[in-house]
């Protein structure tokens, strides 16, 4: 116990002394010091600084030094300049998820939006409401209920965009206990709303009501937030990720709208497509009409990746078994795949780079299918690594064979 009471002063001791350090580079700026001078300082001393601490520092400066609040504005975009680099760095991020228009950060948005107008606007008239069931009061909570109304939108996204994905990959448990309190909680809004509309003295049902809806409301935000999606970001791929957000606009968004379109980075194809003529081949010539058709009436998916990871052609049949877009075209391969198996694509892909080896089968159950995965290094005469070749066909019908057919079938 002693060494944790110890390692808490030694913590507290260097968090005093960092503080008097900016508070003396902000006063040499004040008493005139250029900010190529304190900025060298600042990096040999601190190196990098929180939102958070500048905050205290700007609070310290007017507190205990006895500099104006004019003063410290005026400082503050000098100071900006000193720590600007040093906060980027902290906040930055390259999590697909942090950048505006992704799925998820559009959810977060809206829980923000949400926990604002639950927490403090709906708080506030609800406290009101206990105090005096007013007319005015009474008013106030319907506005604030039609708002929330639109929370819909956020679950019914979750729901029907988002929850489809987790449960292709087995994950039912969270997604039906959530969509399950979903409902109550639009049930309970809508409840609450009619019964203000047609307020008659029910003081006690609206307080009961309500205690739930706020309750709930912000759970449920904890809940997404915490458990939701990390889990999802944790499983799904780029490409479903491109699609739900394709998806999203058709339900609509909840009290605000996405920050941007997400875009994320691609891999330009180089090369011109050929449109019409042939393609010459040393065992024959197609048009690429017929090598296309040809391609998509295989019994089996095909789908091609270059020396550098990046997705070139899939093909195109009746019934793939595992879906894929055009948005594919042009990403690596590794974020066509969920994160916990990217390990194992990127061990294929070495081994058929290193020449360890030539090809590599997996077989699986999916849904009623047997599915047989198989993976060639495909090389050019040189025997230098060009890429490689993914097949994958349901075999079910196949194991299904027995003894001989010799005829036509009617």
């Amino acid at each position: 116990m002693s060494e944790i009471i110890n390692n808490r002063e030694q913590q507290s001791l260097s968090n005093t002394e960092r503080q008097e350090i900016l508070k003396k580079i902000i006063k040499d700026l004040h008493n005139g010091k250029s900010v190529d001078e304190v900025k060298a300082q600042f990096e040999d001393a601190v190196g990098s600084i929180t939102v958070q601490e500048i905050s205290q520092l700007e609070q310290a400066l007017m507190e205990e030094e006895g500099i104006p609040v004019s003063e410290v504005q005026r400082l503050c975009s000098v100071h900006a300049s000193i720590f600007k680099g040093s906060i980027e760095e902290i906040h930055r991020s390259d999590k697909a998820e942090d950048q505006p228009g992704h799925p998820i950060h559009t959810f977060k948005l809206e829980n923000k939006e949400v926990d604002m107008l639950v927490n403090f606007k709906l708080q506030l008239h609800f406290e009101r409401f206990q105090k005096e069931d007013s007319e005015d009061n009474v008013f106030k909570l319907v506005d604030d209920l039609n708002l929330l109304l639109d929370i819909d939108k956020h679950y019914s996204r979750k729901e029907n965009l988002l929850f489809p994905y987790l449960e292709k990959y087995g994950i039912y448990g969270p997604t039906q206990v959530m969509w399950g309190i979903d409902d109550h909680i639009r049930d309970a809004i809508k409840d609450v709303k009619q019964k203000l509309m047609n307020y008659n003295g029910e003081k006690q049902f609206v307080i009961d009501i309500l205690t739930f809806v706020i309750r709930e409301v912000s759970e449920m935000i904890f809940k997404e937030e915490n458990i939701l999606f990390p889990m999802a970001l944790s499983t799904l791929t780029e490409d479903e990720w491109i699609k739900i957000a394709h998806e999203s606009d058709e339900i609509g968004f909840c009290l605000t709208s996405p920050a941007g379109e997400w875009k994320p980075e691609r891999k330009a194809i180089q090369g011109e497509a050929i449109s019409d003529g042939f393609i010459k081949m040393e065992t024959g010539i197609l048009s690429l009409k017929q090598l296309e058709l040809m391609l998509n009436h295989l019994p089996v998916d095909i789908t091609f990746i270059d020396k550098d990871d990046v997705v070139r052609y899939f093909s195109h049949g009746k019934e793939r078994i595992f879906a894929r877009t055009k948005a594919v075209i042009g990403r690596t391969v590794q974020n066509c795949h969920p994160p916990r198996s990217v390990h194992t694509v990127e061990e294929l892909l070495a081994d058929f780079k290193a020449g360890r080896k030539e090809d590599e089968d997996f077989w699986i159950k999916f849904n009623d299918k047997y599915i047989y995965i198989r993976y060639f290094a495909v090389r050019d005469e040189q025997g230098e690594y060009i890429g490689t070749l993914e097949f994958t066909q349901n075999i079910s019908p196949i194991q299904a064979i027995e003894g001989e057919k010799r005829i036509l079938s009617e």
